[in-house]
């Protein structure tokens, strides 16, 4: 299984943001690009992945590919998936998640805990890392990654302790959506060279 955390700063924490306007509602376009970068193949859904959208801090959506319904390759209705999971945040009740749609859920989790839920290997995605290409795809990688601003200085120590390691997908920064599928294409490469 593939996993993508990515952490949304800025992404409203109610429901009452416009689709018509994700940008200024907390950038949540990012988000949404991102979710459909970790899911959308041509005319398929990958179902093994998993995303964690991480919203200030406070709340997690998190979507599982294997049981994902209704998600269309375009930002407004994956912000409306994500709106949906805002709706039913009451029923979020301690770590126990509440569905909002098939494969669509919200939990009271900050990154420490997704980083505590997470399997795999923890590779934190920033500019500084080792180069990804020097390295070998790990059988179950977890990539975290920030929307458009940094990791605050808060999740910087968090993964310090906690990621496995740091790295790069290239010589330079990348859109965070972009990021996920050239982190696909690694994985699926070395796939396809071994087959």
């Amino acid at each position: 299984m593939r996993q993508f955390v990515v952490l949304g700063h800025e992404v409203p924490l109610s429901p009452d943001f416009s689709l018509d306007d994700l940008t200024g509602a907390g950038r949540v376009d990012v988000l949404c690009r991102c979710v459909n970068s970790a899911f959308c193949l041509s005319h398929a859904i990958r179902e093994d992945v998993h995303v964690w959208l991480v919203l200030q801090d406070e709340f997690t959506v998190r979507f599982e590919g294997s049981e994902l319904k209704n998600l269309n390759p375009d930002e407004r209705s994956t912000a409306a998936l994500i709106r949906g999971a805002l709706e039913e945040k009451e029923g979020a009740i301690g770590h126990m998640a509440a569905e909002s749609s098939p494969g669509v859920s919200i939990s009271r989790h900050g990154l420490a805990g997704v980083l505590d839920e997470l399997d795999g290997t923890v590779l934190a995605l920033h500019e500084e890392g080792e180069p990804i290409g020097e390295t070998e795809p790990p059988a179950e990688p977890a990539f975290v990654l920030s929307d458009h601003r940094d990791f605050t200085a808060h999740e910087a120590e968090l993964l310090a302790e906690r990621a496995d390691r740091r790295v790069r997908l290239g010589p330079e920064r990348l859109h965070a959506d972009h990021a996920i599928t050239v982190a696909h294409n690694w994985l699926d490469t070395d796939g396809f060279a071994r087959y």
